[in-house]
């Protein structure tokens, strides 16, 4: 991020992923890159926040989850605003068409700074 950004002109990124710890180490992650970040524990939880929030540039899941997919979360956040920029991360991924960035976990805090920096404008 150029430095000379102010915070409150830097992107909301709703983080998904249903482990606490790896949701909050993500955040955190994203905060000190200076970007604000909103929080879901289940595609269930992220979906009202995708629909009722104009704000959000940038969502991140997990693929593997209870209940609601990654994937399938993906589609739905996408009928609703096909020009939402997406990452999808999981460790356990089966080759798949997938419509999004691909992060295989684990990954470096670089790697994911890079594919933000190349889905953001």
């Amino acid at each position: 991020m150029e430095s000379g950004t102010p915070p409150s002109e830097m992107p909301n990124i709703l983080v998904v992923d249903d482990d606490p710890d790896v949701r909050e180490i993500l955040a955190e992650t994203l905060m000190e890159f200076g970007y604000r970040v909103l929080e879901a524990g289940s595609g269930e939880e992220a979906m009202p926040l995708l629909e009722q929030r104009q704000d959000i540039a940038l969502l991140i899941t997990d693929v593997r989850m209870p209940g609601m997919s990654g994937l399938e979360l993906v589609g739905l956040a996408r009928r609703h605003d096909p020009r939402l920029r997406v990452i999808v991360m999981s460790g356990y991924f089966l080759p798949q068409p997938v419509t999004a960035r691909f992060l295989r976990k684990p990954f470096h805090m670089q790697e994911l700074a890079a594919a933000i920096r190349a889905e953001l404008p």
